[in-house]
């Protein structure tokens, strides 16, 4: 695009559409517009700019936002809904879930993927511990209110044994209905998705994925002036093979810029896996790209997240003039307020999702993270952080037991 064409378009009113992939979430698509209508409000007023929702036309579900910062803007938020795959594979029950629970141990064991993980940030790995060691902990309460009915009740050894096997069933149900506030069987079932393929894509939601990319592929030809990929948690991942594959097909010429913001991903707990080859050999194929522009945004506050690892680099398959991700920090504790950050520090699944909220604590300069400027503001994800640096904290050793690719 030559100078003149580029004033004439930031002259009038910048269009961009949003694809935005959740990661592993049961909840409805309208969580996320509940998100966005809340956080982009409470950031506005905070930061000085205006911000208007309204329903969008046409098809998938979202809402368009009109902002006046440096210029007005519209957007077109999109959510890729896999919402529906993830309620489904949470149906396993009691004893399903601990058969996952056994299967999934054994694979990070067995392949020497948690030994890496652990000495790659060990923030995650506890969050990832969490659930088996749950599950763990019920089991032995389960069995010992058991014993203790084989032990003082009076009556029949059939008798005693028949209701031992009773009271375990119903303490282990007990602990099931109140996951809700525990989350044990939530991230239990979430890394046994993650893992049912050794790493590979599950056939459903590989099929799922494939819409994904239909769909980019149409946004791309909509004649908007950028179209920007938000993956979120292990939407992460599923952002790099789509992305990936829609750069092989070949993207279209001329089109709108291309950018991909990646925010609290756990990407190594799949990519250090036997039968990750896939997700390894589109990590590698992205990285090198001059089609488009890829942000990581992570911060080590978040203990779900792989805190600014170099997803690339820390697999082990960065090539030779590697480029992307640039990898940044959110920074909670300061671009929170100290009284903001002092309430939210201990909330685990809050700081996973914060780079969905509003910051009260931002200061207003170049390259900051303002997820509503980034989404809805004027300037392309390019141009917002040209220039910047990477992370000083980055981490790019290569840790992966694993680094072949397909």
């Amino acid at each position: 695009m030559g100078a003149t064409e580029k004033t004439k378009v930031k002259a009038g009113v910048f269009r961009r559409h949003v694809l935005y992939i959740p990661g592993y979430d049961p909840f409805p698509p309208r969580r996320y517009r509940e998100f966005y209508r809340k956080e982009g409000a409470a950031q506005a007023a905070m930061s000085g700019y205006s911000l208007t929702m309204q329903p969008r036309q046409g098809s998938g579900y979202g809402w368009r936002v009109m902002t006046g910062m440096e210029t007005p803007a519209e957007t077109e938020m999109e959510i890729l809904v896999w919402s529906d795959l993830v309620k489904h594979s949470m149906t396993p029950g009691i004893v399903g879930t601990y058969r996952m629970m056994l299967r999934t141990a054994w694979l990070y064991l067995s392949s020497g993927a948690l030994v890496r993980l652990v000495g790659l940030r060990k923030g995650p790995m506890i969050a990832a511990l969490y659930p088996a060691l749950a599950l763990i902990l019920q089991a032995v309460l389960a069995l010992a209110a058991g014993g203790l009915v084989v032990r003082f009740l009076p009556g029949p050894g059939v008798l005693r044994w028949a209701l031992a096997a009773v009271v375990v069933w119903a303490v282990l149900e007990g602990f099931r209905r109140i996951d809700r506030r525990l989350l044990v069987y939530y991230l239990m079932q979430d890394y046994g998705f993650a893992t049912m393929a050794k790493g590979a894509w599950p056939p459903v939601l590989a099929a799922r994925m494939g819409e994904f990319g239909a769909r980019l592929r149409q946004v791309m030809g909509s004649g908007v002036d950028e179209v920007l990929v938000v993956g979120h948690s292990s939407g992460a991942q599923i952002g790099v093979s789509v992305l990936a594959d829609l750069i092989r097909e070949g993207v279209p010429e001329p089109g709108p810029a291309l950018g991909f913001l990646s925010l609290g991903q756990a990407i190594p707990m799949v990519s250090f896996l036997p039968g990750a080859q896939k997700l390894r050999g589109d990590l590698a194929y992205l990285t090198t790209r001059g089609e488009l522009t890829w942000v990581d945004v992570s911060a080590p506050g978040d203990g779900a997240s792989f805190a600014l690892c170099d997803p690339v680099a820390v697999t082990g398959v960065a090539p030779d003039g590697q480029r992307w991700p640039l990898v940044l920090s959110a920074a909670f504790s300061q671009t929170l307020s100290p009284e903001r950050w002092a309430k939210v520090k201990r909330r685990f699944f809050w700081l996973h999702f914060q780079y969905l909220y509003a910051f009260d604590n931002l200061k207003g300069e170049p390259g900051e993270y303002d997820y509503f400027r980034i989404t809805a503001g004027p300037l392309t994800l390019a141009e917002r952080f040209a220039g910047r640096s990477p992370s000083a904290n980055r981490i790019s050793r290569a840790c992966s037991p694993y680094r072949d690719i397909a």
